[in-house]
């Protein structure tokens, strides 16, 4: 069996078991310095976004993604995320994107707004999407998500400071983009039982975590954090390894159910990847 063939195998069994494939990047640009692993270059990315054409896989948003796991609808679909919304994303991800017909998720931290990646002191500073810039990717069909308001973890907050990183981090985003906002992002990827119940009550209809987990699955859906050494052929391994860790989860969680472990909302590397950056 040849690497196409294996694709091919592992994206059945991948869809076989309603087990939908999230990939997670950050920033998308030129570097000197990445201590986080966290940026991808404009060429490696476009080769990963062809490898995806080429399987016939179609990126999508979160939303777009799991609506269709709901109508059983998500065949070549792959889920596509950018934490912490870098400005990079206008000029070096959107448009390989509209070329392939693929849309993505944005998830923007609400309070930092054309500002830097302070959060992130050991890294040189990356510019923000400003208030205009998330405006007009929203406009563009790109769907635009939480990642808090300030970068802060979720399970290390409590009190008012929550609800203004879960909740005043929606609201700014939903006046600026005049749509609903209807996902988040843990930060650093740090989610535990509370943290789930935290974001479903303010309201969220979904969140994106990275690792497997035993947490209901669309407040804390697993993602693969794919970085700028990821080829063809590392890609192909990742989706076996999200393959397996779906099915093991499918095994483990409901040994006797024969059709998925996709717990939808009725209403409507490891946890941190290869590296500390790949949960920035």
């Amino acid at each position: 069996m040849n690497a196409r063939q294996l694709s091919g195998t592992l994206i059945r069994r991948t869809r076989s078991h309603r087990n939908p494939w999230i990939l997670m990047y950050h920033s998308v640009d030129v570097y000197q310095e990445d201590p986080y692993l966290l940026t991808v270059t404009p060429a490696r990315f476009a080769a990963q976004m062809r490898w995806l054409e080429r399987r016939r896989l179609r990126g999508v948003s979160v939303s777009e993604l799991l609506q269709a796991v709901s109508a059983g609808t998500a065949d070549g679909l792959v889920g596509l995320t950018f934490d912490d919304g870098y400005a990079d994303f206008v000029e070096n991800v959107l448009p390989v994107l509209k070329e392939r017909g693929f849309t993505a998720t944005v998830y923007v931290v609400a309070g930092l707004m054309s500002g830097t990646n302070t959060w992130d002191p050991d890294a040189p500073p990356k510019p923000l999407l400003s208030r205009d810039q998330v405006k007009s990717l929203s406009d563009a069909g790109i769907e635009i998500g939480s990642h808090s308001l300030n970068h802060r973890s979720v399970p290390s907050t409590t009190g008012a400071e929550l609800t203004a990183e879960l909740m005043s981090s929606r609201e700014i985003l939903q006046e600026v983009t005049g749509v609903p906002v209807t996902g988040f992002c843990y930060p650093y990827g740090d989610v535990n039982a509370e943290s789930v119940a935290a974001v479903r009550s303010a309201g969220y209809e979904h969140a994106c975590a990275i690792a497997h987990s035993d947490l209901p699955t669309a407040w804390a859906l697993p993602r693969t954090y794919v970085g700028d050494r990821d080829n063809s052929l590392r890609l192909l391994a990742k989706l076996a390894r999200h393959a397996l860790r779906g099915w093991r989860r499918r095994a483990t969680v409901h040994p006797t159910k024969t059709d998925d472990v996709f717990d939808l909302p009725t209403d409507g590397p490891d946890a941190r990847g290869t590296s500390l950056g790949a949960a920035r």
